[in-house]
């Protein structure tokens, strides 16, 4: 992100990382339903507009549907179609139903519903002075923690650092060489493996989610085998496909079916988000945040852990690993400043003005500078209030019928006003720091 930011060149990407979207893109290309949408725009904004369309969309094909219900009643009242003056209107319908047969209808979102098994004990894992080598390399030293009931644990740190080798020690698939480690009562545990073993290449996708039964039970409700699949997207001829014919999202929607349809009070999820749509990304999340139960999550999507985790394990170093509160941003808040990462983390460390207080560095404010802290809440507000008017007025569908010109200077407007307003809220926490 830093590198790119940096970068003087244009820069094309596709991601679904969207805290790196965010960051990064000032423009973005939309495939969807065979169709190339331009959006000139950051992330935040293109999901107003998106949903604006959408509903313009809607609209519109409600009166399309509403006309052409209208015109097929009229050709099936016996009227002489033939008749000169009716050919047009006859024509007009034949050109209604061309229409209507080549709309591409959304192809809709995952139906994600997890299936809770009784609670377990209020103790999950109890680990103290963990430690795990392999070789001379040290992967775990002295780590110590307690998981209860209901924690959802995000654990981050750089490729081979020993994330997955934490939650095989965990589930016991692992021998613990020092140190102890002791699971609570009436776990059922579901495991979404980062390899993704636990999928048969030769079976087909109904095969490896069915195990030999033709119906699921999910949320009390018993669904077919086919019916339950197509919640994940699979068509019945997709369902009938091998799963070595499988895409990557594809293969990740096999296995959250498979790790779904099995009772659980601690889920384990190592990498469950790579490849997934952005959709089915935040679905996800919705159902991890509505969870009842324990979840451990192995992740590099920084804002899908924000959005569900309570506490974050960080490997920072060769055998270091330590807890924090919260999400991903509150554990680069509460790391120490003085605690130097190792390259391979490849962090950049968000700025943080008021940490720097206590500094003797900070001088006081002079009186410009106390003038201009008081005239900032004044000039943020009026910002604020016209880039919400500039933002209501793209949401709305007509903006684009207007002309060229006029979209994009309104457009290079938002985007100025937006560049100030960021301006203006560091300079405001700047000086505020200093008083």
């Amino acid at each position: 992100e830093k590198f790119l930011k940096g970068y003087s060149g244009t820069v094309i990407f596709i991601t679904h990382d969207r805290q790196f979207l965010q960051a990064l893109a000032g423009r973005i290309v939309e495939i969807e339903r065979g169709r190339l949408f331009d959006w000139t725009c950051d992330y935040q904004t293109f999901l107003t507009r998106k949903q604006a369309a959408l509903e313009a969309e809607e609209r519109n094909q409600a009166l399309f549907d509403k006309k052409l219900a209208q015109e097929e009643v009229w050709i099936r009242q016996g009227i002489k179609a033939r008749r000169t003056r009716n050919e047009g209107r006859v024509r007009a319908l034949k050109s209604l139903r061309e229409q209507r047969q080549a709309r591409r209808e959304q192809i809709g979102n995952v139906h994600l519903r997890a299936v809770e098994a009784e609670k377990s004990g209020q103790l999950v894992i109890e680990a103290e002075n963990l430690n795990y080598s392999i070789g001379n390399r040290n992967l775990i030293q002295d780590f110590s923690t307690v998981i209860s009931r209901g924690d959802k644990i995000g654990i981050i740190g750089p490729n081979g650092a020993g994330k997955s080798t934490l939650l095989k020690l965990f589930l016991g698939e692992l021998p613990i060489q020092e140190g102890t480690l002791r699971l609570g009562t009436r776990l059922e545990i579901s495991y979404f493996d980062q390899l993704r073993q636990q999928i048969d290449e030769e079976k087909t996708v109904i095969e490896n989610v069915a195990q030999g039964v033709d119906t699921i039970t999910v949320g009390g409700v018993s669904k077919h085998i086919y019916g339950y699949l197509q919640d994940f997207l699979f068509t019945p001829d997709r369902a009938r496909q091998p799963a070595k014919s499988l895409s990557g999202g594809e293969r990740n929607r096999l296995l959250l079916a498979r790790l779904f349809k099995m009772p659980s009070n601690l889920m384990v999820l190592d990498e469950p988000t790579n490849d997934l749509d952005l959709e089915t990304l935040e679905l996800l999340e919705e159902l991890l945040i509505s969870y009842q139960g324990t979840i451990l999550i192995v992740s590099h999507d920084r804002a899908f852990l924000n959005n569900v985790v309570t506490s974050t394990i960080a490997f920072e170093g060769e055998g270091v690993v330590h807890e924090y509160v919260g999400g991903y941003d509150d554990y680069l808040r509460q790391r120490s400043r003085n605690q130097e990462l190792p390259p391979s983390m490849n962090v950049v460390e968000k700025p943080d003005s008021k940490a720097n207080t206590s500094s003797p560095k900070a001088k006081k404010l002079n009186f410009n500078e106390e003038h201009e802290l008081k005239r900032l809440p004044k000039q943020i507000e009026e910002l604020e209030r016209e880039q919400s008017t500039l933002e209501t007025a793209m949401a709305d569908p007509a903006f684009f019928k207007r002309a060229a010109e006029v979209i994009t200077h309104d457009m290079t407007q938002v985007k100025k006003v937006g560049d100030e307003l960021q301006r203006l809220y560091a300079r405001w926490e700047e000086l505020e720091s200093r008083t």
